[in-house]
């Protein structure tokens, strides 16, 4: 019998960079940030997963966003599982704890792991990628990443470089031998990557045997997979919802703050990857939202009441209601969301995170 296909969404991120949209309270996650209104980055997520497995549908995500999360996945029409972390610890705990509850309801379950906070422009080149990176985990029991084509010399993200051989040899068309992860670079190493054509964007998405996920925590994370097996004993006895939630908070209590990156693909072996351009974007900053949705005539990127007169180059975002109005400036970032504006000329659209910290280190945590 062919082994079933699982997605487990990771929808713990914080989006602090898409401040003041993005809060404690609403995260990137649950954001439409889409020009036409499709939903929100964690509904599309689930219906990109939901086209590519034919098992369970695991969202892992805060305690406290686990209602918004059901309540996303109901009006996208999507199955799933809450799976509830008491406070974040990372993707690596996230991942674990996932397949704590997999490997309870099926021992021979293939993971794919999606963020939940990313956009793709292209869903049925992405929908054969994901086809492909399924296929290839189930072969010989490797891990398979999507690492996707550069359109720029970016410094923000790590890369995936490619071995020489022109096939990982797994019969599954296009899949590549992946020669190490590479950690976030300099400009100029950015450039050679995009010049020479051997480095892909590494987008964090992974499609493993929980089995084999299960053995490289414990051999790479021993602390964060020991600290997991109070889950599964819980579990295994048939403990009800409560109880499960009391083992999980005490695993968390003693679980360290590590990516799945860092803590385990960086350092495993037999990783492959299926080389995919799907028009995908992080949608890491205000500057990628502008990209997204793209500036009309006059160069600039609005949403909501919001005129511009002798300017280009902005981003100007407001919620219903409300006005902006910018006479003579150019390549600013203006969001009004809530009771918070930002301001942040484009090209530090990336340094929203400074605002994040200095109104938390002011006390003013009850915009955050």
């Amino acid at each position: 019998m062919p082994a079933v296909r699982h997605a487990v969404i990771l929808a713990g991120g914080s989006g602090t960079r898409l401040w003041p949209a993005s809060r404690r309270a609403r995260p990137k996650q649950f954001l439409d940030l889409t020009p036409d209104g499709a939903g929100s980055l964690l509904a599309l997520a689930l219906r990109r997963a939901r086209g590519a497995v034919d098992g369970t549908v695991v969202v892992v995500t805060a305690a406290d966003h686990a209602a918004m999360c059901q309540a996303e996945a109901e009006a996208a029409g999507v199955a799933v599982t809450i799976v509830g972390e008491p406070t974040g610890r990372n993707t690596a705990a996230a991942l674990g704890l996932a397949a704590v509850h997999l490997l309870h309801r099926d021992p021979d379950a293939v993971i794919g792991a999606l963020p939940a906070d990313q956009h793709v422009g292209d869903e049925p080149a992405m929908a054969r990628a994901l086809e492909r990176a399924f296929a290839a985990a189930e072969r010989a029991d490797r891990i398979c990443t999507i690492g996707l084509t550069p359109s720029r010399p970016e410094t923000g993200f790590g890369y995936l470089e490619l071995a020489a051989a022109p096939d990982a040899g797994l019969g599954v068309p296009g899949v590549r031998e992946v020669a190490r992860f590479v950690e976030k670079p300099d400009a100029a190493t950015a450039a050679a990557y995009v010049a020479g054509g051997r480095h892909l964007w590494n987008g964090g998405m992974f499609f493993l045997r929980a089995r084999r996920l299960a053995d490289e925590l414990a051999r790479r994370l021993p602390a964060t997979w020991a600290a997991l097996g109070g889950v599964a004993a819980a579990l295994a006895a048939g403990a009800d919802a409560d109880a499960v939630a009391a083992a999980t908070r005490a695993a968390y209590a003693t679980i360290p703050s590590i990516s799945i990156d860092h803590g385990v693909m960086e350092h495993a072996e037999g990783v492959v990857t299926v080389p995919a351009d799907v028009g995908w974007s992080d949608v890491g900053s205000w500057a990628a939202v502008a990209e997204l949705r793209g500036a009309s005539a006059d160069g600039n990127v609005t949403a909501g009441a919001v005129v511009v007169r002798d300017g280009r180059g902005n981003l100007a975002i407001t919620d219903p209601g409300r006005a902006i109005a910018l006479v003579g400036v150019s390549d600013l970032v203006v969001v009004q969301a809530g009771d918070a504006i930002l301001v942040v000329p484009r090209d530090r659209a990336q340094d929203v995170r400074l605002a994040v910290e200095a109104l938390a280190q002011a006390g003013l945590d009850r915009f955050l």
